[in-house]
């Protein structure tokens, strides 16, 4: 195990930068984003005593929590009469104030009067928004009553019953922990909330936060020139452009440059030469002392105290001053969202996520489409018998569809029944065709329905190299393709299954299994032209298992390298995390 972590500790020594007067390829300019390395400090061990102390309690406490139960408030008729005669009462008197610009000036004179004088720190943020943000924000919006908490505040305890002491490093611990998770979203390029990002820019000189935002700026997130926090509506369209096939593109040519996965980890060389000299280009590789040492500063702040007491009383406040809010405002808000014509819960987009592709259809929709294809396709040939390797129509095994106790009991989504097989995989033995026709009547529906959006998931396995290709040629060859839809790979946790099997080796084998095919599409668009093709209705990955499983591996410098991972255990959640971030980061700089 020392002779591991000593491999680990010496990654950066080994792998050397190419020196400034090589020659990269004229059509691949890398980035020289490099992720910030964590420096060692004496909070560093107890940060590590707190980490243990969290993962020793998780494995012997399996906390269960319930979802509370939904309320929903029931209005007598009087009181629904009621309501809706005063909702428009203020709606017709409203109207014209929201509306007419003569009475503007009033107006802003009363809001002024009701919201009261602003603070030094109000009106600073005030100067630094935008016109368009003022205007947004403060015009449009109706003259609700507001709420305005007075009172000379006790010595030394802040409004909150919190002692200033302690609001001051909750406070310092709040913006640490926003300010790792905009480090961490920058360097994969994604994308952070534009307000948190204005603050947090705010702090960027003050020494108690110097070194944690080193290596990367506003400017490492940008698109077309657009930093992630001056992005807007405009920079985002409702509607793509509309081509009759939307897989009929350019394949661009490809850049000349090396592969190689080390350690877990996807890196980027100029050529052979330079993979076998261990120089790649200078892209942002994750180390894992670095992501190790941020895990453990945000176990140790979730184990704070005043911290979890100051968070706790906020967020209780906040919501207390929301019901205070809804229970004063409750007739104007209606008011106000009638006003606006032809816009209301149903013709608002709506996105729905977390929806894996083979459910995306209700039972009914389903048994509708079986039934229909048992009409039309019943001499159609669509598998074999594993048994007797004869292959089998519809028709064969026609007593599914008659007898609904056999369709219960052969349809099983989390199985591996016949039905499945058939209608809702990709991969079978007539390559997806029935499953891709139900995905394209439900799209259709979306499309119908206009204002409806979803973000299907298909699966990933990581078991070959050539699931990417296989997903990619279901995709445009069966022309699944929608507007309203785009797609979320998901890869499960199911290493200690395929190890078992004897599907693969170690655990680096998954990670080029599902990162491999992404970097060479990536690198020659040509090598896997249907990839290319599908990667660009592809949103983004996910993590899926069952987390409510106890772990009794921690991960930390001492644990095996992805190539070394050769038992049978399943590694632990956060070794799963690191090692996809890592890729991802690199793979979305790569593709920049």
């Amino acid at each position: 195990m020392a002779e591991r972590s000593e491999r680990m500790d010496g990654r950066d020594d080994d792998l050397k930068r190419p020196a400034q007067d090589e020659i990269l390829s004229p059509t691949f300019a890398p980035t020289k984003l490099k992720f910030p390395n964590h420096i060692h400090t004496e909070m560093d061990e107890k940060f590590q005593q707190l980490a243990d102390t969290i993962l020793s309690r998780s494995t012997e406490i399996i906390g269960k929590e319930g979802s509370a139960p939904y309320e929903i408030p029931e209005y007598p008729i009087v009181e629904n009469e009621r309501k809706f005669y005063f909702e428009k009462q203020l709606s017709s008197r409203n109207r014209s104030r929201f509306f007419n610009t003569g009475d503007q000036a009033s107006a802003d004179h009363e809001r002024n009067n009701s919201v009261g004088k602003p603070s030094a720190m109000d009106s600073e943020s005030y100067q630094r928004m935008s016109s368009t943000d003022v205007y947004d924000e403060y015009d449009l919006a109706p003259d609700f009553q507001r709420i305005y908490i007075a009172g000379q505040e006790i010595s030394g305890i802040s409004s909150l019953g919190v002692p200033l002491h302690d609001l001051k490093e909750a406070s310092k611990s709040l913006v640490q922990a926003l300010m790792i998770r905009e480090k961490y979203m920058a360097m994969s390029h994604q994308s952070f909330p534009k307000i948190t990002a204005r603050f947090l820019q705010n702090l960027e000189d003050n020494e108690e936060f110097q070194g944690m935002k080193e290596g990367f700026g506003k400017g490492s997130t940008d698109v077309d020139g657009i930093p992630y926090f001056d992005r807007r509506v405009s920079d985002h369209p409702f509607h793509p452009p509309k081509k009759e096939d939307p897989f009929d593109i350019e394949v661009p040519m490809g850049v000349e440059c090396s592969l190689k996965m080390v350690q877990g980890l996807m890196y980027v060389y100029e050529n052979e030469e330079a993979v076998k000299n261990n120089t790649p280009l200078e892209l942002p590789y994750v180390q894992p002392k670095t992501f190790l040492a941020d895990q453990n500063i945000m176990y140790a702040l979730i184990s704070d105290g005043p911290l979890k007491s100051f968070c706790y009383r906020r967020l209780s406040y906040l919501s207390s001053k929301y019901q205070l809010h809804t229970l004063m405002n409750e007739l104007k808000e209606s008011a106000a969202q009638k006003e606006v014509p032809h816009r209301d819960f149903y013709n608002i987009r709506k996105v729905d996520t977390h929806v894996h592709a083979s459910s995306c259809m209700n039972q009914k929709h389903l048994l509708r489409f079986i039934k229909k294809k048992m009409k039309t396709c019943s001499d159609e040939v669509v598998c074999k018998d594993k048994k007797s390797g004869k292959e089998m129509t519809l028709a064969e095994d026609r007593n599914t569809f008659h007898r609904f106790d056999k369709f219960n009991a052969k349809y099983n989504p989390i199985g591996e029944s016949r039905l499945r097989e058939i209608f809702i995989k990709t991969d079978n033995y007539i390559n997806g065709k029935y499953f891709g026709h139900v995905i394209k009547e439900v799209m259709e529906d979306l499309g119908e329905s206009k204002y409806q959006n979803a973000e299907y998931r298909l699966s990933i396995y990581g078991r070959s190299r050539d699931e990417w290709d296989k997903l990619a040629y279901w995709a445009i060859e069966n022309k699944i393709y929608s507007d309203n839809v785009r797609w979320m790979i998901q890869i499960p946790r199911l290493y200690d299954i395929y190890k078992s099997a004897k599907i693969v080796k170690n655990f680096q084998e998954i990670l080029e299994n599902i990162f491999m095919p992404l970097f060479e599409v990536t690198r020659n668009p040509q090598s896997h032209p249907e990839l290319h093709k599908f990667l660009i209705y592809v949103s983004g990955f996910d993590s899926v298992d069952d987390e409510s499983k106890t772990e009794h591996i921690k991960f930390d410098l001492e644990t095996p390298l992805p190539e070394d991972w050769c038992q049978d255990e399943n590694p632990p959640y956060s070794y799963y995390l690191y090692y996809m971030y890592a890729n991802i980061t690199v793979l979305n700089q790569f593709r920049r």
